[in-house]
């Protein structure tokens, strides 16, 4: 069976944190052996190493997400240096802007992912980007601050692929995840099939996002996140085994994950 990174999972979230064991051997079961758990505030970042901490195949992100950013202090910022220097914490994340909800305010959110961004520079760690509704200003902030030389994942891409093809100008991976089996994707399955997969990263954003056949009938995991390779497989007219063997060596590549 060939081997799969889910590169993006909340295992700390509620909804899948009280079966960690569980939804790891169900994930080996589908050839997904290795995860990254991504934080997305300072609880979630602790919990993030913690988890990460206690299971070999599954590496940490710490950062604060932008609808969090109203909760940042320098404290905070701090805190997520010490923690990044934990031996498995793998990358920044997720932080970035999130235009469509607006649950911080904007220049906040901005500020916040500006200040994330030089961390993660100043420490050399890959960065998870989230952005919603806010494309042009989060390359603009990418483009301002610059990235720090590990790259990084536009996580949940949703852009057309011409942004696509700037991200990757830009040293940074597409995260691809269940909505790319969705029928009304239809932007996102363009940009798969227009971009190397070289520069594709699969992610499940688990517990959310469920890929179809599951979608709205199941809480997403990490062992779905072999219905995204097959997808991706599908639409690039090339074998799972090959999506897998590249997208697996993209995860190690980024996270800087030797074994």
């Amino acid at each position: 069976m060939q081997s799969l990174f889910d590169t993006h999972a909340h295992l700390n979230d509620s909804q899948l944190e009280g079966d960690i064991d569980g939804i790891l051997a169900r994930a080996a079961d589908e050839g997904v052996d290795r995860v990254a758990c991504v934080a997305w505030d300072m609880p979630s970042s602790r919990s993030a190493v913690e988890i990460a901490e206690k299971y070999g195949n599954v590496w940490a992100t710490v950062g604060v997400h932008p609808h969090d950013a109203k909760t940042v202090t320098d404290e905070s910022l701090a805190e997520l240096r010490e923690l990044s220097l934990r031996p498995k914490v793998a990358a920044f994340g997720e932080i970035g802007l999130d235009f469509y909800r607006d649950l911080s305010p904007r220049d906040l959110q901005e500020a916040v992912f500006r200040a994330q961004l030089k961390l993660a520079k100043e420490l050399d760690m890959p960065v998870v980007i989230h952005s919603r509704d806010a494309g042009a200003d989060t390359l603009r902030v990418i483009e301002d601050e610059g990235l720090p030389a590990a790259g990084g994942v536009m996580h949940c891409f949703a852009e057309d692929t011409e942004y696509a093809k700037q991200v990757i100008g830009l040293g940074m991976y597409i995260g691809v995840g269940g909505p790319v089996t969705y029928s009304k994707s239809e932007k996102l399955v363009d940009v798969v099939r227009a971009v190397p997969l070289e520069s594709i990263l699969i992610e499940t954003d688990s517990p959310y996002m469920t890929p179809m056949p599951h979608r709205g009938r199941k809480i997403n995991e990490p062992a779905f996140a072999h219905l995204v390779a097959e997808k991706i497989a599908e639409l690039k007219g090339i074998s799972f085994a090959t999506v897998a063997e590249v997208t697996t060596a993209n995860a190690m590549r980024m996270y800087r994950i030797k074994s």
